[in-house]
């Protein structure tokens, strides 16, 4: 699995989330995001071309050599300047309150300590700043949840740990972040893996 996930995933990835569709979900998380930000998951670098132009930089936290050599590409041809950070979510090699706002699309689902990760947003957010997030998770209907529940460890296994079970609001919530905004809804395709949450949570003062 190792092969599979370090060389081959992170393409399968890279295709499966730069459709049309999903385009306009990352116009919707990005705007309204400015000056430092530090996304989390940067993957391929898919968010890249929905930055507003208010965004001065942007602080990378991506594990994955082969998408962080993907998205070498699209950082040549962005309006915004990217610095690469560090590899863990749940270690973010940031001072405390050093960014305005933070980002995740797709990665909560994944990462190993998501409490962890959230709780290092806060450090690493200022206080006031925005966590901005884009996420698919656990569905509210009872039918699409029991999929889900029994789904999920083959989706680890064949998606490189994403859980498709994760209460994201809960989470976002329960780290201490206020949520300000927040959409939920089906999008396009099999519904285990499309209830979607698209939102912004404040960084308490």
């Amino acid at each position: 699995m190792g092969f599979y996930r370090d060389r081959v995933l992170p393409h399968l990835i890279d295709r499966a989330c730069r459709t049309p569709a999903l385009a306009e979900w990352r116009d919707s998380v990005t705007a309204g995001l400015a000056g430092r930000v530090v996304e989390i998951g940067f993957g391929s670098g898919l968010n890249l071309p929905h930055y507003p132009p208010a965004v001065e930089v942007v602080m990378a936290v991506e594990p994955a050599a082969v998408s962080r050599r993907i998205a070498l590409r699209r950082e040549a041809q962005a309006g915004v300047r990217v610095e690469h950070v560090g590899l863990d979510g749940e270690s973010i090699e940031l001072a405390d309150a050093s960014a305005d706002a933070g980002l995740s699309t797709f990665t909560l689902c994944t990462i190993p300590g998501v409490e962890r990760a959230l709780g290092e947003l806060r450090r690493v957010i200022k206080p006031g700043g925005s966590l901005h997030f884009l996420e698919h998770g656990l569905a509210p209907d009872a039918g699409v949840a029991k999929w889900q529940w029994r789904l999920d460890r083959l989706q680890g296994r064949l998606a490189g740990g994403c859980h498709l079970t994760r209460d994201i609001p809960g989470l976002i919530t329960a780290a201490g972040f206020e949520i300000e905004r927040i959409e939920q809804r089906y999008a396009a395709g099999p519904r285990a893996w499309s209830w979607f949450t698209v939102g912004v949570a404040r960084n308490p003062a």
